[in-house]
This record gives structure tokens, C-alpha cells and sequence, in this order.
């Protein structure tokens, strides 16, 4: 079963009021948001996911809640359209934990694992279109390398591109992995695992996972009512960075107005720091959850 990561970290710095409207972006398996239902009496929370089998195990598991939470199927870069169709324009609060569950990771059918033979898949949402497979098999060299440098950060991306090419068509996981394997020395294959990040990098690509932050990010906190809190959860430098660079641009004020003796409201911070170093997993969670070993948490609150 899925781990919560950072689970009461993120909650307790959402500062729950009891009569808040709040928003789980990635609902999952459902930890997240019953932790936010148990502190609400008359308020309401909304639950996003673009997997229809997370939404209907967590429809099951917060079953007696199911009158403080409605569960919307879309990806949480929709946030702002989805909850104004439901006709909410202003949260308390919002919880983004952008790690993949770990019934997604281990179920040999979603193509997640590079440990597990499975069709190239890696999709959240099953129905879109464009899916591992896609990835691996359609797009040019080129494309391969820059996805590969960007989202992987891996020095051997355009060799690993040139012969993924050459290999086509490549079906399944472990197809790839006789690929990246084939295109690094052996000591660099065993002690860097380049399989891991290059898996990751085509994941981010198959679901734009760091687009989609770059776009949620500023539409949560122009949502945030004054002193409502958003705690995001990463597990990597990339989405890191994002997280970090938005809530320091949102904190301080403009620099174009910088100097003046008197700072117009509207070039104000949006937002205030609530820890300046992100919070990392105790050393109790990451002997109960190694998967919780790269996991930062960084909050804010609307001021």
C-alpha cells in the first residue's frame, strides 16, 4: 500500500481551520486527504487526480467523509478552471505531493519500474494519447537527447537517443533498460544506474510533470485567501527548483519598485516563507519508507 510521504509535515503546515475550503492536487491514494477531512466540520475539501483508479480506492477509503469532499478527475494543472466550474474562486488551502504512488510504481501494467518488464507505458491518465511508447519510438534523436539532458540531466543522453533510434521498435521496459545498458560503460551502468533517471526523464515528459507545476503554481496562490497555506511535497532537484524559484520570486518584492520609500500595494510579496530550507523526512519515516529518501517540503502562506 502507499506511504504518505512527509505526511503530518504537510498537513500540519496548512494550518487547518475547521471551516476551510481546501484542495488536495494530488489525491492518489487518498493519505493527504483524510488527514485534511478529519480536521474539518463545516468546511470542504476538493480532491484532484487524473488517475481514475486512485480516485475510486480513495472515493472507497473516505467514504465517511464523503460529504465534506468532492473528487474531480483532472490533472491539478486545472485547478483554478475546474474549481470555478464548481463555483469556488478562493481556497485556505492546498497540498501538492508530487511523487508517483506506489501501487502506480509496482503494478508491472503502468510501465513505471525499469525493474519490471511491462509495455512502455507511464501514463496518469490512461486515456490521454501520448504514452512511453510514443516517446521511445516516434520522437526524433534529437528530441530524445534534449529530453534526456533536461529532465535527466544525463551526460550519455545522446548516445542512449542515437541507439534507442537504432533499436526501434522497443516495446517494453526492459527493452529500454538492454538499451540505455548497451550505450554506458559497464562500471557507469552499475554505479550511476543512468536507467533510473532516463526512465524519469520520459515520465516527465509522457505527463509534463514540470510544466504543469510551472502553470498551478502562480494560479494557487493568486487563490490562497490571506493566511491560507500551500504545502508542496518534491522528490526531485528539478521540481525542487520550481517550487523554490516561484515562492522566492512571490515573497519579495518587485524589483523594479525595490528602492522606493513607499512600496505600491500591488508590488507587495504575495507570499511569506513559512521555512526557508525545505523539511526533509525524519529518520524514523525513512527507515519505515526508503522511497521517502529524496522528498522536500517547502510552505507558504498568502499575506
Amino acid at each position: 500500500m502507499h506511504y504518505s510521504v512527509l505526511l503530518s509535515e504537510s498537513i500540519e503546515g496548512l494550518n487547518i481551520q475547521e471551516n476551510g475550503i481546501y484542495v488536495d492536487g494530488t489525491l492518489g491514494y487518498g493519505g493527504h486527504s483524510e488527514e485534511i477531512l478529519k480536521r474539518l466540520t463545516s468546511g470542504h475539501l476538493y480532491a484532484f487526480d487524473n488517475d481514475i483508479e486512485a480516485i475510486e480506492y480513495s472515493r472507497k477509503r473516505l467514504d465517511k467523509y464523503k460529504d465534506k469532499v468532492t473528487f474531480i478527475h483532472s490533472n491539478f494543472e486545472n485547478l483554478k478552471e475546474k474549481l470555478e466550474e464548481v463555483n469556488v474562486s478562493t481556497i485556505d488551502g492546498i497540498v501538492l505531493d508530487l511523487g508517483f504512488s506506489s501501487p502506480q510504481i509496482d503494478d508491472p501494467n503502468r510501465g513505471f519500474s525499469f525493474m519490471k518488464d511491462a509495455r512502455l507505458d507511464m501514463r496518469m491518465d490512461k486515456s490521454q494519447k501520448i504514452s512511453a511508447y510514443e516517446v521511445v519510438n516516434e520522437y526524433k534523436e534529437e528530441k530524445l537527447t534534449e529530453i534526456f539532458y533536461k529532465y535527466a540531466e544525463e551526460k550519455f543522453s545522446r548516445v542512449i537517443a542515437k541507439n534507442i533510434v537504432a533499436r526501434r521498435p522497443i516495446e517494453s521496459t526492459m527493452e529500454l533498460v538492454d538499451v540505455i545498458k548497451s550505450s554506458v560503460p559497464t562500471k557507469y551502468m552499475l554505479t550511476r544506474h543512468p536507467e533510473r533517471v532516463i526512465f524519469q526523464a520520459i515520465r516527465i515528459e509522457v505527463n509534463r510533470e514540470l510544466i504543469v507545476l510551472e502553470k498551478v503554481l502562480p494560479d494557487a496562490i493568486e487563490m490562497l485567501n490571506i493566511g491560507g497555506r500551500i504545502s508542496v511535497i518534491t522528490f526531485h532537484s528539478l521540481e525542487d527548483r520550481i517550487v523554490k524559484q516561484t515562492f522566492k520570486k512571490a515573497s519579495e518584492v518587485d524589483k523594479l519598485v525595490s528602492g522606493l520609500p513607499v512600496i505600491p500595494e500591488e508590488y507587495k510579496p504575495k507570499i511569506k516563507l513559512i521555512n526557508k530550507k525545505p523539511i526533509l523526512p525524519s529518520d524514523i519515516e525513512l527507515q519505515e519508507n526508503t522511497r521517502s529518501k529524496s522528498a522536500k517540503l517547502r510552505i507558504i502562506e498568502r499575506v
